[in-house]
């Protein structure tokens, strides 16, 4: 079955009516996934359509970043502006956005690429600031509920990852719009410069959070990546105590997410991460 037959009829009937005979150039979807993508043409004018399935939590994030935090980025050509959308029917439209993926391109190794996406990233950040009491409590609650699904994690090292977390504090939160996945898979580069998309990972977390991807692929690889990245930024926000939490998270979420869509390689790499930072003590 193509990506486009798993529409909704819903869906299709938007669409058409959005869009009337709009021809399919390319499917982009992942397909791990319930998640459609496709780059349309319509009027000579191409565009992006992401609908979601029964599943999808992702849409309603993406559209909730594009209504509310996209604007330093559209503003600036740097990221696709909305065109279309419907929460109820987890679909929206936006403008394609020219470029290729950094991710496997030349410029993933370019510290100039990740000046440009410390800058973005900044943009992104300093709109607004709120102070959360509940956040650190709650991603625990989430972390724990992963080691209660069906994963490959050791049961001692399930055990002694339970034990870490319930012992962890919960103090107060500085959150920020954050992009949830940023890293050279969500970048396009155009004529040398760096622009962002999907947005389905979108929430309002420590601004750290949108490091945890980099630091365990592109930066522990290269150094000048890591320095480059964090000039654009212009400050370097990990807390060593907040940010070992966050990476302790990610690995499990990782291990038991990828396990759970089938994803090997992917698992294997939340194994590797779960292992390094037991290993710091």
């Amino acid at each position: 079955m193509t990506s486009e037959a798993q529409l909704s009829q819903q869906q299709r009937h938007l669409l058409e009516r959005w869009l009337p005979g709009a021809e399919v150039v390319r499917d982009h979807s992942w397909g791990l996934v319930g998640t459609v993508v496709l780059e349309l043409r319509h009027n000579a004018v191409r565009y992006i359509a992401k609908a979601g399935d029964g599943k999808d939590h992702h849409l309603a994030r993406e559209l909730r970043a594009h209504r509310n935090w996209l604007q330093p980025w559209t503003s600036r050509g740097r990221a696709p502006g909305l065109v279309y959308a419907d929460a109820d029917a987890k679909l929206l439209v936006t403008r394609y956005l020219p470029g290729e993926l950094v991710q496997g391109n030349d410029r993933e190794g370019d510290p100039d690429t990740y000046r440009q996406a410390g800058r973005l990233l900044a943009l992104l950040h300093e709109q607004l600031s709120v102070e959360d009491d509940e956040f650190e409590e709650g991603e625990n609650a989430n972390t724990l509920a992963w080691l209660n699904r069906p994963h490959r994690i050791a049961p001692d090292v399930a055990a002694r990852l339970r034990e870490t977390v319930e012992s962890w504090p919960t103090p107060t939160s500085t959150l920020v719009p954050t992009h949830g996945d940023w890293q050279p898979r969500n970048w396009l580069v155009h004529k040398g410069t760096v622009s962002a998309i999907d947005f389905g990972r979108a929430d309002l977390r420590p601004a750290f959070t949108d490091f945890v991807q980099l630091a365990t692929r592109q930066f522990r690889s290269d150094r000048r990546l890591e320095d480059a990245f964090l000039d654009g930024y212009g400050r370097d926000p990990r807390e060593p105590a907040a940010w070992r939490r966050t990476r302790i998270r990610y690995a499990i979420g990782t291990a038991a997410w990828a396990y759970q869509v089938g994803d090997e390689s992917f698992e294997e790499e939340g194994h590797r991460l779960i292992a390094e930072v037991l290993a710091e003590g």
